[in-house]
């Protein structure tokens, strides 16, 4: 078994790896006991990934192409985070340079004019590289507003509606942005109805009421996505904190015809936990693939210089929306500038990479490595495995890959170190879990039973 652990102290990462055998015999060990059971599966794992925003494309423009293709294998290759699923917004999002639409005006039912020239300029030219090193790259589209003139406020920013005179014209726009995309050879997987529906911003936002979210879905979305083609693209709802994620979910698939269109749920992390309400989705509507579509270090609410702190919210995060059900983890920003922008409303945030651009000075915080952790060693296609733990005060999920190895992801928020035994088929691996630590266990499908169970 291979044990990689990454420790952080004194402002100073220390990253180790050793080796350590199962023995055979378990001796009748009871105590500071975590046991496997490959035999108990769960859901899939689809994969990890970050967004392709406006601003990360402009921050990732500014360096040369020799750094670009350095940062594009951090998140991408091989010997990066693997990365395999982005997030794209449809039009402006908070991290954009401005406010922008595919289409700046028009009357209902007028597409013309229709052009997609901002992510042509940003976030083509960096979701290309991607893709270059990242051939199976999966994508998901979301929108924060419609155009202003189809909205009930007549901007972009600071909530307001979708007209219902424009939800036809706004369905086909969405569809239109997916058979762009698809065109240049994306894979566009799934589409989310509106970022953050419950949320007046002041940046790009619309609000939805649960009615308006299965009307629009029902009657004019999955309308315009079956005339198109397109009814393998999975639809999105809620897209927003995960304390009204089973409440939204529940409603609008209480209607058997806008549930059987609805292919996935996405949740963020800025309300909480919360991740008992992922177990009810997961429990009640088992064919819903659900995704961690955005979560990030926001400055106004957490400071940049707590690192520790940081990386081990979106190691919990992880865990906690694991064992609860989740299929995949996006995260926000690939990448922002040193100051954690730019953001055209100043809501600067944290990104794992962060490049000061007029340097050329790359910053990697420590969620990089914490989120490297999982992403790794956790493949697409993985199962989620039974497991017991010994205490709560150890953080764990485990997972099965398509090779039969089992990755383990162990999470210590604690100033305690423990010293514990994993037990898988009768055997005994004993393991040291340092305080404030993360540690990754790497089984090879040798060392254990699988040839019983294949």
């Amino acid at each position: 078994m291979k044990i990689i652990q990454t420790r952080y102290e004194n402002n100073t990462k220390t990253i180790s790896e050793s080796l350590s055998e199962f023995v055979c015999d378990d001796n009748n060990q009871e105590t500071d006991i975590i046991n496997l059971y490959p035999k108990e599966i769960f859901q899939e794992l689809i994969g990890f990934g970050g967004a392709f925003t406006e601003s990360a494309g402009f921050v990732f423009s500014k360096i040369d192409e020799k750094l670009q293709k350095e940062l594009i294998q951090d998140y991408f290759g091989e010997n990066g985070l693997g990365y395999t699923i982005g997030r794209c917004p449809v039009d402006s999002c908070d991290f954009s340079l401005g406010n922008y639409s595919a289409i700046s005006g028009g009357v209902p039912g007028d597409l013309s004019g229709f052009t997609l020239e901002r992510d042509e300029k940003y976030i083509f030219p960096m979701l290309e590289q991607a893709i270059e090193v990242a051939s199976d790259m999966r994508l998901i589209l979301s929108p924060w507003s419609p155009p202003a003139y189809m909205k009930s406020n007549k901007e972009k920013n600071n909530g307001g509606e979708l007209l219902p005179e424009f939800r036809s014209t706004w369905a086909r726009y969405l569809c239109k942005y997916i058979m762009d995309y698809k065109s240049r050879g994306y894979n566009v997987f799934a589409l989310s109805v509106q970022n953050e529906p419950n949320a007046v911003q002041k940046w790009d936002s619309c609000l939805y009421t649960p009615e308006q979210e299965s009307v629009f879905i029902r009657d004019f979305l999955s309308v315009e996505m079956a005339k198109e083609g397109l009814q393998n693209i999975k639809i999105i709802i809620w897209d927003h904190n995960k304390e009204r994620l089973f409440d939204r979910t529940d409603y609008i698939c209480s209607d058997d015809t806008v549930n059987s269109v609805v292919g996935a749920v996405g949740f963020h992390w800025y309300s909480g936990d919360h991740f008992e309400a992922i177990e009810l989705v997961r429990r009640k509507y088992p064919d819903k693939t659900l995704i961690f579509t955005e979560g990030c270090i926001e400055y106004s609410k957490f400071s940049s210089d707590s690192q520790l702190i940081n990386a081990q919210m979106y190691a919990h995060e992880i865990i906690g929306s694991l064992n609860a059900g989740m299929n995949a983890f996006i995260d926000w920003n690939l990448y922002l500038d040193e100051k954690g922008g730019p953001n055209h409303v100043n809501n600067l945030c944290d990104a794992p990479i962060m490049i000061d651009y007029e340097t050329e000075r790359v910053i990697y915080n420590l969620s990089y490595d914490y989120i490297g952790h999982f992403s790794k060693f956790i493949k697409p296609g993985a199962l989620r495995i039974g497991m017991t733990r010994f205490t709560d005060q150890i953080e764990v999920t485990a997972f099965k890959n398509k090779d039969l190895s089992i990755a383990v992801v162990l999470l210590n928020r604690t100033k305690k170190t423990f010293e514990c035994f994993i037990r898988l088929d009768g055997q005994l691996n004993k393991v040291v879990i340092e305080r404030e630590s993360i540690t990754t266990l790497q089984i090879a499908p040798d060392e254990w039973g699988y040839q019983f169970i294949k």
